[in-house]
This record gives structure tokens, C-alpha cells and sequence, in this order.
């Protein structure tokens, strides 16, 4: 897996690529988290929100759950926002199952998403 991150105003966009699983998913979350420290210290707006934009995931295994969760939690005792966009049919399954869907918000592109965080 791979991903791109890129700062928009104040949300930090992470979008990654292939399969979010067991041996990628500590990665992923000590990747998105650094990113945010970074731009949060070189910021002089204040904190940032994150987006990830999943729609290049192929799979989110429960490894891959749990580092969005833990992404989500850290974020939450930092009183910033996480919001996820462009899942596919069978990723969005995934979160509806596992009741994911009722902890982060998920939005259906990421004009959507942007709106969400900036309202």
C-alpha cells in the first residue's frame, strides 16, 4: 500500500492506494498521524482536520479498521475531526458491518467531505 497526503486550508487529504491490512495498517496510521503533527507545527491556523480519501483501496482488513479507529481516537482527544470519502460498494459493506459507519463519518465524494469538515 501506498499513499499521497496534500494540505487543503486547514484538512490534511490522505489518500491511499491497494490494501489496507495486517501488514501495512501500523504503517498507514503512524504515517497519517506524523503527517499531522508535522502540519500542525508548521501551521499557524491551528490544528488540522483529517480526510482520507479510500477511493483507491482495493481491501480494509480488521487491522486496517483499527487504524482508522485508533486515527479517529487520537483525533478526538486533539478535539479535531476525521471524515472518510469515495468508499466502494464493497469497503462501505465492510464499515456497515462492523458499525464503523456510525463512528466515523463517510461521505460519497470528496467535495462532500470537504463541505462536512468546513460546516
Amino acid at each position: 500500500m501506498s499513499s499521497q497526503a496534500r494540505i487543503d486550508g486547514d484538512v490534511l487529504t490522505v489518500t491511499p492506494e491497494g490494501r489496507l491490512d495486517g501488514t501495512n495498517s501500523r504503517d498507514f496510521e503512524d504515517s497519517v498521524l506524523r503527517q499531522l503533527r508535522t502540519a500542525d507545527q508548521a501551521s499557524q491556523e491551528g490544528q488540522y482536520k483529517v480526510l482520507i480519501d479510500m477511493g483507491k483501496l482495493d481491501y480494509v482488513s480488521s487491522a486496517g479498521l483499527r487504524a482508522i479507529l485508533l486515527i479517529a481516537k487520537t483525533l478526538k482527544t486533539q478535539r479535531s475531526n476525521l471524515v472518510l470519502c469515495s468508499l466502494s460498494p464493497r469497503i462501505r459493506e465492510v464499515f456497515k458491518i462492523s458499525g464503523f459507519d456510525r463512528i466515523v463519518p463517510i461521505h460519497d465524494s470528496l467535495q462532500d467531505a470537504h463541505a462536512h469538515l468546513s460546516g
